[in-house]
């Protein structure tokens, strides 16, 4: 965002504000961290591009006094098409994020989804809310830890496990190599830290201090002597699966009885493999470029893949979503729904649970334009006539 689109500053008007005072408020370590992408970043790049690229077909004179943004997706009711994404670390982000941003998505009426490497705990965001909430799970090289964390998700009632298959290997992600957040940090790197950390008083009273404990509240059970992220890290970076297969979702289905949504989706072939092997649905992702750069950007493949099993599968995406506009170009390209990763991180580094409000509120509001001005009246019914060209 530049200097003349701010204004004054006196309130956020978009995510993209969001993400400024996420940067201001945020240690550059972190607000990299949750900001960066792999490699170059060229495909997070993308994943922005496809979006904005995308021309929405302006109608007139259709009557659309009345509009509906409630949808179903895996059998559950959503007051809007979106999904807090499941975001790693985010608990450093601001005083226990999780529980934050789980409270708005249930006032907002949509689902919120736990990652297995949260700082709060699947038991410590059910106790601080009523609805539902989906979780995250990678595929394990434990698969006795990993049985035990579908067993803790099932005993919150969680209703759907979000399966993220494309982290078989870490992606290299050089702004934290650069930020000392992977590999040891040199001495004159560690005092860059500490002159970086006195300038974020404020995160530093937040969170650091006032947000403990700072540790993955989800594998305390699978590192108990480990009383730091680096340590936590450790044994998570050893869990990553190069061997995993399709095979490995069958035993998934053994052990969850709830929804699967099978998330990393990026090619057709893929998309029927995952149908073929029992997915109840899909999120086309490329983990928002943090993995491989260089592959498609999301928006650019799913129409294929919505052709392909889009009877069979509910179909979602992620990847570069930033405002209501990029959701109902995201529906008209088939997408159920979209996850938000970034977005609600910004908001909720900015300004809590109230930020991460703020930022559903505004997203709604941005999708009501877009309908009205599209003509259509219920985001069940938008399809690729709501775009100029939307050919795959």
């Amino acid at each position: 965002m530049t200097a003349d689109t701010r204004g004054l500053g006196l309130a956020p008007a978009s995510a993209g504000d969001y993400r400024e005072l996420a940067r201001r408020r945020l240690p550059r370590p972190l607000f990299d961290y949750l900001d960066g992408a792999a490699y170059d970043e060229v495909t997070a790049g993308r994943n922005r591009q496809a979006l904005l690229r995308l021309q929405l077909r302006q109608r007139v004179m259709r009557d659309v006094s009345q509009l509906k943004f409630s949808t179903r997706v895996l059998g559950q009711e959503m007051a809007l098409p979106l999904v807090l994404a499941p975001l790693g670390l985010a608990g450093v982000m601001a005083r226990r994020a999780e529980v934050q941003a789980a409270r708005a998505a249930e006032a907002a009426g949509i689902p919120f989804c736990e990652s297995t490497v949260s700082i709060c705990s699947i038991e410590e965001v059910r106790a601080a809310t009523a609805a539902p909430f989906w979780f995250q799970l990678y595929v394990m090289r434990d698969r006795g830890y990993a049985q035990d964390l579908m067993a803790r998700a099932r005993a919150a009632g969680c209703p759907v496990l979000v399966l993220t298959v494309d982290l078989p290997v870490m992606g290299a992600r050089y702004r934290d190599v650069r930020n000392g957040m992977a590999g040891a940090a040199t001495l004159g790197g560690k005092l860059t830290k500490a002159r970086d950390l006195l300038t974020h008083a404020g995160w530093v009273i937040d969170v650091a201090i006032q947000g403990k404990p700072l540790t993955f509240g989800n594998l305390t059970m699978a590192v108990p002597d480990a009383h730091s992220l680096p340590a936590f890290k450790a044994w998570v970076d050893s869990q990553f699966d190069p061997g995993v297969t399709w095979a490995d979702l069958a035993w998934v289905r053994q052990h969850w009885p709830g929804k699967i949504l099978v998330k990393g989706i990026l090619d057709v072939e893929d998309a029927r493999l995952a149908a073929a092997a029992g997915a109840d649905g899909i999120v086309v992702s490329n983990h928002g470029g943090r993995q491989l750069d260089g592959v498609a950007a999301c928006a650019d493949a799913l129409p294929r893949i919505v052709d392909a099993v889009g009877d069979r599968l509910d179909v979602l995406m992620d990847g570069g979503v930033r405002s209501g506009l990029d959701v109902v170009k995201a529906l008209a390209l088939g997408a159920r729904a979209c996850l938000l990763g970034r977005a609600w991180g910004y908001a909720v580094a900015a300004r809590g649970e109230a930020g991460v409000a703020h930022m559903l509120a505004v997203m709604k509001s941005e999708m009501a334009v877009a309908l009205a001005l599209t003509g259509v009246t219920d985001v069940a019914a938008l399809d690729r006539a709501a775009l100029l060209d939307a050919s795959p």
